[in-house]
């Protein structure tokens, strides 16, 4: 499966944003998708994770009330809408697949990233 995130940009603090991954090549219900995020001279880090029908949600802590993620099997797209955003939520973020579950390390396909920056 190829994913491709997009929807970034430059917004204030305190501002909204939603990003959009979509799939191809597959089917998205096949996979556990998550968003990561790598900020500059960082990890990269997990921020949320979706399952395949999308009952069940995983949240880092520094993004749970701010951030909620969501899927459309439909139409292989997965979501990640950023509210009350902060100056440190500034990073390329991006989408990844897993055949197995949650767990950072188990996220096999990945997007190319999207740029998401905050201004102060």
């Amino acid at each position: 499966v190829q994913l491709q995130a997009y929807g970034g940009g430059l917004v204030q603090a305190g501002g909204s944003l939603r990003l959009s991954c979509a799939a191809s090549g597959g089917s998205l219900s096949r996979y556990v998708m998550g968003w990561f995020r790598q900020a500059p001279g960082k990890e990269r880090e997990f921020v949320l994770g979706i399952s395949r029908a999308g009952g069940s949600t995983s949240y880092a802590d520094s993004v749970k009330g701010r951030f909620s993620i969501a899927r459309d099997n439909a139409v292989n797209t997965v979501y990640l809408q950023m509210n009350s955003l902060k100056p440190e939520d500034t990073a390329v973020y991006y989408c990844a697949a897993s055949i197995q579950g949650f767990d950072p390390s188990e996220y096999r396909y990945w997007g190319q990233g999207t740029q998401v920056t905050v201004s102060s």
